[in-house]
């Protein structure tokens, strides 16, 4: 939640984005993400806030595809710019490509999304792409460091997360 969060800062800021705009975004996407992750753990769905477990994600995907469409909606009637909705769109496919994979193999969405805004950052600017990898490299070796995936797990989130940030960049 934090690379996102930070990555739509730096994406938005300099692009005099208004604050009611940021707001809305922060209210539409992020906030319900993190309720979602906070109320799982707390309810005892999940074991943790990164929905580690495989037949855990079962239950989280749905939603979360489902407040991915609902938040990329909310941007849409609230104005916000081509490139917000675009992202918003091609965040809710990724969501949606990760569940569907997780039926047979579970994925990093760390990986996923940490380089998916390393490829966005680099279109930004060399220096927060580097930036950006340098902390997405971070992000993949603490995921494996702390036994929460396999290499090849972490390698299907990367290669995900490329291939979105790609097409994001690109449209």
């Amino acid at each position: 939640m934090a690379f996102i969060t930070i990555s739509l800062g730096i994406v938005l800021l300099p692009r005099h984005v208004s604050a009611s705009l940021l707001a809305a975004l922060f209210l539409a996407v992020i906030a319900p993400m993190a309720i979602l992750l906070f109320l799982g753990v707390r309810s005892g769905r999940w074991r943790d806030a990164d929905v580690s477990f495989r037949e855990e994600r079962k239950r989280f995907y749905p939603i979360a595809v489902t407040l991915s469409a609902l938040g990329t909606i909310a941007m849409w009637f609230a104005g916000a710019p081509g490139y917000i909705l675009r992202g918003g769109i091609l965040t809710w496919f990724l969501l949606i490509a990760a569940g569907l994979i997780n039926l047979w193999f579970k994925i990093s969405l760390h990986a996923l999304f940490a380089l998916y805004c390393t490829v966005i950052l680099y279109r930004v600017s060399l220096f927060y792409g580097t930036a950006a990898l340098v902390l997405a490299s971070l992000v993949f070796w603490a995921r494996l460091f702390l036994s929460r995936h396999t290499f090849a797990e972490m390698i299907s989130g990367a290669a995900l997360g490329i291939a979105g940030g790609v097409v994001t960049a690109l449209i």
